[in-house]
Order: C-alpha cells, then structure tokens, then sequence
C-alpha cells in the first residue's frame, strides 16, 4: 500500500507551496509515510474570496482522481476549499487544514482566536466555525491587511502578527491562536513564543492526522 500523503496548495504561488513544504520538514521521518507538497496550477495567487474557493474545486478534485496512488490527501488552504467535494472523488482520507487546526487548538486550549490574513476573509471564517458547531469556543477573529503574497514580508508580517494576535489575547481572552493561512507557518514558534500561548499551524495539524489516518490504514491492511 501507497503511504503517501499529497499535501495541495489551491493557489498558484510556489512561494507558498515551498513555505508549506518547509513547515512539513519535521513531520518528514525515517520508515515513515512521504510528504508531497503540489502546487494547483489553476488556482489564483491565493484563495482570498468565496469566489476563489469556488473556482478550485474542479482542480482539485481532478487533481485527487488523477493520484489515486496517495494514501491521503491534504488540502493546505483555511478555506478547506472542495474538502466535500474531495472527499466524494476518492476513498482515501481527505482533511482540510481550518478543520484539523480549529479541532487541535480545542485541545490546547479553551478558546481560541483566529488571525486571518484579510478583513474579507472574516465572513468566510465566521460561517465555517459555526458550521463546525465551535462557536460557543470561539474567541474571535483579526485580521493582518496582508495579502498571501504579502505574507513572504518577514519583518512586517511578524509586526501585524504580534499586534492581531495581542489582541485577541487581551481583548478577546483567546488563550490559543491559530494561523488562518497555509502561509503563515515560518512564524508559528516565534509568536507562540512572544506571546505566550499556543499558536497552532493548520498544515501541521492536518499533516499530524493525515500520517495518523495512514499508519492505521497500513496496519490494518497488514
């Protein structure tokens, strides 16, 4: 059996797939399942609008039925763009990042905050949270005013990192954050560690579940 978990970035930004990729280095272990970031071709810059996440359903769900010879697969966006649609195009384990990393900081925490990337993306979030039935856990959201692109800005992401994620601390009690974008993972330690509480990446999340979902399927296939 195939113990490989194909790790998709929906947007079109190979910066973002490599920041991905770099995030998933420790997840990466000797006799252990292979992690394969992809970029999707057909995707926007980034996926920062309902209509972006509608557009990349079809790829990525060509893209599933294409590598039936994955074990998992991982959709690397907050959004979980096509997660159900995904789902529905093979019988292999499909997460979505916002989904895994919402239901890790439950575990890290008792209320957590989200910093998004732009104030459009807050609707969007809102409405999945509550889908998810975690309202009642929900501490708030913040944006940067940064752009997916924008993320690759070190010093000033980190600047809007440690001032949103401040205050969702001290004025709205989160006592975890996490990351709302696929491409925020280089700053997750840093500002766990500025701020003092659990900042939870979503890739890493899924990637967490995903190696889980694989190393039961290869036992029970045993």
């Amino acid at each position: 059996m195939s113990e490989r978990i194909v790790v998709i970035n929906p947007n079109s930004t190979e910066a973002v797939t490599a920041a991905i990729d770099a995030a998933l280095r420790p997840w990466r272990m000797a006799g252990g399942p292979t992690i394969e970031c992809v970029t999707l071709a057909e995707g926007p810059p980034g996926i920062e609008t309902q209509a972006h996440v509608e557009q990349v359903v079809p790829p990525i769900c060509r893209l599933v039925r294409a590598r039936e010879d994955a074990a998992a697969f991982v959709i690397a966006c907050f959004s979980d763009p096509g997660l159900h649609a995904a789902r529905e195009a093979t019988q292999k384990p499909v997460l979505g990042i916002a989904e895994c990393g919402l239901l890790t900081a439950l575990t890290m925490g008792e209320r957590f905050g989200i910093i998004a990337i732009l104030k459009a993306s807050l609707p969007r979030h809102l409405r999945y949270v509550r889908q998810l039935g975690l309202h009642a856990r929900f501490a708030g959201e913040a944006p940067l005013g940064l752009g997916v692109v924008e993320l690759a800005d070190g010093a000033r992401t980190m600047d809007r990192m440690l001032e949103v994620g401040g205050r969702l601390r001290e004025a709205h009690g989160a006592d975890v954050l996490v990351l709302g974008c696929a491409g925020m993972a280089q700053y997750r330690g840093a500002l766990a560690d500025a701020l003092g509480v659990p900042v939870v990446d979503p890739t890493q999340a899924a990637a967490t579940m995903a190696l889980g979902a694989v190393r039961q399927a290869c036992e029970e296939g045993e």
